[in-house]
């Protein structure tokens, strides 16, 4: 079977998996919640290999260079872009929720919500801009691969593939090595990623199991507003980004189908991180751009989180018949810029970071309003998740088109299915 029969037989099987997966949930949903270890073992073996394939990645394409100058340009430039792409992101979510009002007519009393549902995050210490930075340099090095966190990781990576670039041909015996067994890791994806269908499986089987379709009913005006503005912004903003690459949007995302529908069973976008980065590669981006610019925004540049983020705040508001005005919605913005780049950091870190905007509006909005979308939040992360997905990929092909390392002939060769 050739490698683009497989492609397409593997998306094809994700896709029956979430089908099955939510017809069991919905007409057997106690066995369907036993399902869960599946999903969670999927997504387990797939962040079992990120930050090998992040620390190989990144060393071997840093390794391979010449000018060290190029690594801190790719960052800038890449962080530029997100910064942006962010900011416009998070405008969206404050016009929609704003006009839209999703929570408007839902008259909840305050004082009527529970608070012990969202202690957890209420009382959790908010990891704050210097923490986070501070977060980044990892404690000690087996410690950042042990803990899994992607920008330890790339911190180290980034300073060891320095190190390698400047021992000239000793150096460059370690980067042919760890190109070697680079290869071995992708050949692990390759594996892992054949029980991808089940891990979708248990994942959605659980998911509608535990919450049921007919939960979805109450709030489903928000997730509507919320799904429509993702696709919004994808199929808008995102193509007006890939037509300046002089590349079409929709080529694109059906290159990545396999990984878009990983990522809406399992809700996780890390789930697909590891098959994306060598996707990019074939797509005709530079691999050491690609170890660089896709790890650094699956941290900074979540599109579908800074969306979730204004909408979020503005239904909550509007649900307690709170006015918010101008100034708050530019506060909640500047406050957002900067707390929203912890949020991937840590378990929870969404409700955190959502937790910690409210307080900044001088108690204006409760922050035990945020229990108002958690019943919800677990439908809504497929399009946080798919978002985020889509964000980065078009993130990466920007990023290597303005450094001019992005290979046309080879993308259009790919994109046409050749």
């Amino acid at each position: 079977m050739s490698q683009a029969q497989q492609s397409k037989s593997l998306y094809v099987q994700v896709l029956v998996a979430i089908a099955i997966g939510i017809v069991l949930g919905h007409f057997w949903p106690s066995i369907a919640v036993e399902m869960q270890p599946f999903g969670d073992g999927f997504v387990k073996l797939v962040k079992m290999m990120i930050a090998p394939i992040i620390f190989i990645t990144v060393v071997v394409g840093i390794g391979k260079l010449t000018d060290t100058k190029e690594i801190g340009r790719i960052g800038l430039k890449a962080i530029i872009y997100f910064e942006i792409l962010t900011t416009i992101a998070m405008l969206i979510g404050l016009v929609v929720g704003h006009f839209i009002a999703p929570g408007a007519g839902l008259n909840i009393d305050p004082a009527t919500l529970d608070k012990s549902r969202v202690a957890t995050y209420t009382n959790a210490p908010h990891v704050g801009v210097a923490q986070f930075l501070l977060n980044i340099i990892p404690d000690t090095i087996v410690g950042a691969f042990a803990k899994g966190d992607i920008l330890p990781v790339l911190f180290f990576s980034l300073m060891f593939g320095i190190g390698l670039a400047g021992m000239g041909e000793r150096g460059r015996n370690v980067v042919h090595f760890l190109d070697e067994a680079g290869a071995a890791l992708f050949r692990v994806i390759g594996i892992i990623m054949k029980v991808a269908p089940l891990g979708a499986f248990g994942a959605m089987s659980f998911t509608i199991g535990r919450y049921g379709l007919g939960s979805l009913v109450q709030l489903g005006y928000l997730m509507a507003c919320f799904y429509i503005t993702c696709a919004l912004f994808i199929f808008v903003g995102m193509n007006i980004v890939m037509r300046i690459t002089g590349l079409r949007l929709w080529p694109v995302l059906k290159f990545i189908r396999e990984e878009f529908f990983i990522v809406l069973g399992t809700s996780s976008s890390e789930a697909a991180l590891p098959s994306l980065m060598g996707k990019l590669e074939q797509l005709g981006c530079n691999r050491p751009l690609v170890g660089l610019v896709v790890p650094l925004g699956y941290a900074f540049n979540l599109d579908g989180t800074s969306i979730y983020f204004t909408m979020a705040i503005t239904f909550i508001a509007q649900a307690l018949n709170i006015p918010l005005s101008w100034g708050d919605y530019a506060l909640i913005l500047a406050v957002l810029l900067l707390t929203s780049k912890g949020a991937a950091a840590i378990t929870g870190g969404g409700f955190i970071t959502l937790a910690a905007t409210l307080a900044t509006l001088n108690g204006k909005v409760p922050v035990t309003g945020i229990v108002l979308v958690l019943a919800i939040d677990r439908f809504m992360s497929e399009a946080r998740a798919i978002t985020n997905l889509f964000g980065n990929t078009v993130a990466t092909i920007f990023v290597a088109w303005w450094e001019g390392q992005l290979d046309m002939e080879k993308a259009r060769k790919a994109l046409s299915g050749a």
